[in-house]
C-alpha cells in the first residue's frame, strides 16, 4: 500500500474527528471513536455524522442524538466506539 492510499483513509478520520469534538464529545473519546468508525462507516453515513453539532455533552447524550437519526447500522457503529472507547478497550491509536 503507498502512502497517497493511506491518505484518504486518515483524512477522512481527521474530520470524523473533528465532526465528533463540534458535536460535543471530549477530544480523547472524539479521536478513539474516529478510528473505528471511519473503518465501518459509509461516506454518507459520517457525512450524517459530521451534521450533529452542539453543546458539551456526554458520550450518551451523543448516542441518544444518533439514535434519532433513524440508521440503525450507524447506531450500532457509534454505541459500539463509545462503549469500547469509554470503557478503555480502544484506546486511541497513535
Amino acid at each position: 500500500m503507498t502512502m497517497s492510499a493511506c491518505a484518504p483513509a486518515k483524512l477522512a478520520e481527521g474530520r470524523v474527528r473533528s465532526a465528533l469534538v463540534d458535536a460535543g464529545l471530549s477530544n480523547a473519546n472524539a479521536a478513539c471513536m474516529a478510528d473505528r468508525m471511519t473503518d465501518r462507516l459509509s461516506i454518507g453515513q459520517l457525512q450524517k455524522l459530521q451534521a450533529l453539532q452542539g453543546p458539551k455533552r456526554g458520550l450518551s447524550d451523543y448516542v441518544a442524538t444518533v439514535r434519532r437519526i433513524g440508521d440503525a447500522e450507524l447506531l450500532g457503529v457509534t454505541t459500539t466506539a463509545a462503549a469500547l472507547c469509554a470503557m478503555g478497550f480502544a484506546p486511541e491509536k497513535r
